[in-house]
């Protein structure tokens, strides 16, 4: 007797159909194959499921059984294939009508007492059995919520290996699971910071502004206590608030690297990943024996937040060129090549020198030259060109300590970002440009043209600080964004200078005199 179910493998943080297919055949030497390149945990269900289904009260006969997982090229990993490895054997075994697993898809890990336990990658799954015309999608019961947030599929969520039986063979009728997803964003918590709380600092927090508004990388540089952290902490607070579109991607990464939280439906707030400067090359970026989502993905339509910008391994940073370029980062390996978004807001911060008091006056620096030099060549210039704000950070005069809250809180300056991004999404409409720091080519050239006095002061301003063709073409973006926010049409030599000025590594780095 042959039963066949459907279920899924994961490829980056896309669900690909896989039929599992289970011959029982009474004739021949009682045995176990599988086959369909299948990997260690699920080389280990047979142990699982057999051990669970006999706790449950179903006894195989002893028979020669095959499973198979089609398309048999495709990797196959994790404990997700439990449930429906269990369910097929039953069709096989015809303890349960084989008929009746028709158009259903299943994932979920099993106990050995016949219990299922969450696993990774639901909400891909679940998008991909609704397009797959479904039939319904049984998972673990604290997967329930994630899948349920796809509409048009029928999901149900089961704790034991007894009731997903029930709901297949019809002796239990649950009511669908279901999400209401407006109220996920309306229940959200409140941010735990504010940037009313952080004293002075505005041309910081200017900076901040333009970077939010126009979606652009942003590089703190300042002594140690000067706010650089806490003004980083804070950039989410301003950040627009995910689309449902958005917060399906970021979910669905979180997913596959199973960090969703438990009983989670849908990530709603934009991610903040601070990772620590010891992270490896495949932790930042990806990768590793199981490929999995790194920083850079994790913090996809966020904020990743590099502290101590030098401190990290020069390697590693150099690993951020091509995500922040493409908004995607790709791993290959022998047998597949994955590819997983990173469209994320780079923001980092660093000290002007080692020591950290090279722009304090009220400390001495104790750096030679050529200890500063090193400090700062840690960072290679394509990596720099590719921070568009880098902006100086000083440190707080005790009168501005002792001020109270200034008024400039987060609320003020995310409804002017949200008035500006509200201009991109207008501008933008029916292109593949979504924000003022996705500009290339040809539009580029249309919406950053200059007349012929801001060409001249960009020409001088270039050949004076030795900008590259990436430096000239960030400067453009974020005049651009300036000009935004201010309602300007075009760019003036007043929005050129800014930008300019918020290039404080390519001013230091020009030779004195």
């Amino acid at each position: 007797m042959i039963a066949k179910v459907r279920t899924a493998a994961l490829l980056g943080i896309e669900a690909v159909p896989v039929a599992l297919e289970v011959d029982l055949a009474r004739s021949g030497m009682p045995a176990f194959t599988l086959v369909g390149l299948a990997e260690g945990a699920v080389r280990e269900a047979k142990e699982r499921v057999l051990s669970a289904l006999k706790n449950a009260g179903h006894r195989l006969p002893p028979s020669r059984i095959t499973v198979n997982l089609a398309p048999a090229d495709l990797r196959k990993e994790g404990s997700g294939y439990d449930l429906p490895l269990a369910l097929c054997l039953l069709g096989a075994a015809e303890v349960i009508d084989a008929e009746r697993l028709e158009g259903w898809f299943l994932a979920g890990e099993l106990s050995l007492d016949g219990n299922l336990g969450p696993v990774p990658g639901i909400l891909p799954l679940a998008i991909m059995a609704r397009d797959q015309g479904a039939r319904g999608l049984i998972v673990p019961a604290e997967n329930a919520a994630e899948a349920a947030v796809v509409q048009g599929l029928c999901v149900y969520g089961a704790r034991s290996l007894a009731e997903a039986v029930g709901i297949v063979t019809g002796e239990l009728t649950p009511e669908p699971a279901t999400v209401d997803v407006d109220a996920l964003w309306a229940g959200q918590a409140a941010f735990d910071g504010d940037f009313s709380e952080v004293k002075g600092q505005d041309h910081a927090k200017r900076a901040i502004e333009i970077a939010a508004a126009g979606g652009h990388n942003l590089l703190f540089v300042g002594p140690p206590g000067s706010g650089k952290t806490m003004l980083a902490q804070r950039i989410p607070t301003v950040l627009p608030p995910l689309t449902f579109d958005e917060a399906l991607e970021v979910t669905k990464i979180y997913s596959v690297a199973g960090m969703l939280e438990r009983d989670a439906a849908l990530i709603v707030r934009r991610p903040f990943r601070p990772p620590h400067h010891t992270i490896s090359d495949a932790g930042l970026i990806g990768g590793g024996a199981n490929p999995r989502p790194g920083e850079v993905s994790l913090a996809h339509r966020g904020v990743l937040f590099l502290d101590e910008l030098p401190e990290f391994k020069k390697h590693v940073l150099e690993v951020l060129r091509q995500p922040l370029e493409d908004g995607r980062v790709t791993i290959s390996r022998a047998a597949l090549s994955l590819t997983y978004p990173s469209d994320f807001m780079l923001i980092a911060s660093m000290n002007p020198c080692p020591c950290g008091y090279l722009t304090d006056e009220r400390h001495e620096c104790s750096c030679q030259p050529l200890a500063i030099g090193r400090y700062r060549s840690r960072i290679s210039g394509p990596l720099m060109d590719r921070i568009d704000l880098q902006v100086e950070v000083p440190a707080v005069p005790y009168e501005d300590l002792k001020a109270p809250r200034g008024n400039r809180d987060s609320a003020t300056m995310r409804a002017g970002i949200l008035k500006v991004r509200a201009m991109q999404a207008e501008r933008y409409q029916g292109q593949r440009i979504r924000l003022n720091a996705d500009l290339t080519g040809a539009a580029l050239e249309r919406w950053c043209a200059v007349g012929a006095a801001e060409q001249q002061f960009l020409e001088q301003a270039v050949r004076k600080l030795g900008l590259s063709a990436r430096a000239y073409t960030r400067v453009l973006r974020i005049a651009r964004t300036i000009a935004d926010m201010e309602e300007a049409e075009t760019l003036g030599i007043g929005h050129l200078a800014e930008a300019i000025n918020f290039r404080t590594m390519d001013r230091v780095n020009q030779p004195q005199g």
